[in-house]
C-alpha cells in the first residue's frame, strides 16, 4: 500500500514539474512576445492557458483521490494540501502572462519601441522564483524556498523602479502616456507572478515544517 502511495506522490512531482514548465514558457513567451512584437506568439501564450488549466485539473484530481483512498497523515497529509494550494497560485501565473499578452494584443502602439530592459530583468527574476519554488518542493529543501523570498524582494524594488520611469516619462511627455499605461500594467503582471511564486514557496516551506514563516 505504501509503495502505491509513494508512486502516486512521485506522479504529483511530475505533474508540478510539468504545470511548472508550461508557466515558465508561458511568461517567457509572453516577454518575448511584447519585445518582438510577435502578435502571433502573444496570441499563443492566451491559448496555452486551457493546457494549463487542464494540468491544474489533474494534479487537483491526484491530490483529492490521495487525500480521499490513502488519508495520509503528518508530512505527507501536508504535502498534499500545499499542492492544492500552490497550483491556485501556479494557474494564476499562467493567467497574468496570458494578461500580458492580451495587453500587447489591443495596445495602439509597438511596445517593444519603449520596454525598459528592467522589464526583461523582471521576467528572468520571476522565471527562476517559479522555477526555485517547484525544486523547493520536490527536492524539500527549505533553504532553497526561502531564497524565493529574497528574489521577490528584488523584483519589487525592479518593479518601482520602471514605475518612477514611466512616471516621470508621463510628465515630460503627455502624447506618450497611453503607451507608459501600457507597459506599466505588464511590469505590474510581473510583480504579482513574483508575488505567486512567493506564495508557492510559503507553501513549500510549511509542508516541509509544518508552520508559516513569521
Amino acid at each position: 500500500m505504501r509503495n502505491k502511495f509513494d508512486e502516486q506522490l512521485d506522479l504529483l512531482n511530475v505533474y508540478l514539474t510539468e504545470m511548472c514548465s508550461l508557466i515558465e514558457q508561458a511568461i517567457g513567451s509572453a516577454v518575448t512576445a511584447i519585445t518582438k512584437n510577435n502578435k502571433e506568439l502573444a496570441k499563443e501564450v492566451v491559448d496555452s492557458t486551457d493546457e494549463i488549466y487542464t494540468k491544474e485539473r489533474s494534479i487537483e484530481s491526484l491530490c483529492l483521490k490521495l487525500l480521499l483512498r490513502q488519508q495520509p497523515v503528518a508530512r505527507d497529509l501536508r504535502t498534499i494540501s500545499a499542492a492544492l494550494k500552490m497550483i491556485t497560485d501556479m494557474r494564476r501565473i499562467g493567467t497574468q502572462a496570458a494578461d500580458i499578452c492580451e495587453i500587447a494584443l489591443k495596445s495602439e502602439h509597438i511596445l517593444s519601441n519603449r520596454l525598459p530592459e528592467l522589464i526583461r530583468e523582471m521576467a528572468i527574476e520571476t522565471i527562476g522564483m517559479v522555477n526555485k519554488s517547484i525544486d523547493a518542493f520536490i527536492k524539500k529543501d527549505l533553504k532553497l524556498a526561502y531564497e524565493v523570498a529574497e528574489s521577490d524582494i528584488k523584483v519589487d524594488k525592479l518593479f518601482i523602479q520602471v514605475k518612477n520611469s514611466l512616471i516621470d516619462s508621463i510628465r515630460t511627455n503627455q502624447a506618450d502616456s497611453d503607451q507608459s499605461i501600457d507597459i506599466l500594467m505588464i511590469a505590474k503582471y510581473l510583480e504579482k507572478i513574483g508575488d505567486h511564486a512567493n506564495n508557492i514557496a510559503e507553501w513549500v516551506a510549511f509542508s516541509i515544517t509544518g508552520g508559516h514563516r513569521s
